[in-house]
């Protein structure tokens, strides 16, 4: 992996965390950022020892938003170039959620802005009680434009009506609530949750939870009932012929482990 300028990479028993890391700037993103959360992820995506990949910010805050200096350059921009920084923009979080390894964001001190994309593109969102969110795009006349697919899968139209329209600011239990996080915890149980999680993910195949994301994904863009029998008789089947469906389910037969959960 090659050395970024606003982010870390750490690879530890076959879990690989992406570091936002400009911690003196609340890790608030920039173009740079943005491009390199990209590169991250096409990277990570594509090596067979990572299993899990966990985002996480350094320093106080997960991410503020958008850097202050960032937003006086984009406020100067003509129609095409907001045109072609919205849609990098967009392809950020577009590489996070269809990063075909299971991904968690550990969300702390706050979560401003198109933070909430961030942590909405991944399959798992973890945060501590305190944790500040907000959408406050409203609130300098503009929209959360790109980071809404993805929100709106989580929160619903009408959860998004209540956080979006007004921009107001909540905390972790409240995020909990409306499902944007799958679980808010006291600091001190923030990690002990997410390693909980991934010593369940480590127990499931690679290939198979893969399959799985991909399946809730194409389930989910409302496929005709035809198209729907069809695409998951044939994903079962090629499922169950495979390697590692073959293993799992000798595994279960012999009473033993599955390979894939040994070490190494």
């Amino acid at each position: 992996m090659k050395s970024f300028t606003s982010l870390e990479f750490e690879l530890a028993d076959r879990t690989g965390t992406i570091w936002l890391n400009r911690p003196d700037k609340h890790n608030a993103m920039t173009a740079e950022m943005i491009g390199e959360i990209i590169e991250c992820f096409d990277t990570v995506n594509a090596m067979p020892e990572v299993r899990i990949v966990v985002l996480r910010g350094r320093g106080p805050s997960f991410c503020a938003g958008a850097d202050l200096n960032y937003m006086k350059g984009i406020a100067a921009f003509g129609f095409e170039e907001n045109y072609h920084d919205s849609l990098q923009l967009a392809r950020c979080f577009n590489t996070i959620y269809t990063c075909t390894k299971p991904t968690i964001a550990v969300v702390h001190g706050a979560a401003i802005g198109g933070a909430n994309g961030l942590l909405s593109a991944c399959d798992f969102v973890y945060c501590t009680d305190d944790t500040k969110f907000a959408f406050a795009e409203v609130k300098l006349g503009i929209v959360p434009a790109t980071i809404s697919p993805y929100v709106i899968k989580r929160i619903g139209e009408y959860g998004a009506r209540d956080l979006m329209i007004t921009g107001r600011r909540f905390l972790g239990k409240e995020a909990a609530f409306f499902r944007l996080v799958n679980q808010s915890v006291a600091a001190e149980e923030l990690d002990t949750t997410v390693n909980t999680t991934i010593k369940s993910l480590m127990t499931s195949g690679p290939a198979a939870m893969t399959a799985c994301k991909k399946l809730i994904h194409a389930i989910s863009n409302d496929l005709s009932t035809d198209t729907v029998m069809d695409y998951t008789a044939r994903l079962i089947a090629e499922l169950r012929a495979s390697a590692e469906g073959q293993e799992g389910m000798a595994s279960f037969l012999e009473k033993r482990p599955p390979s894939w959960t040994q070490q190494g």
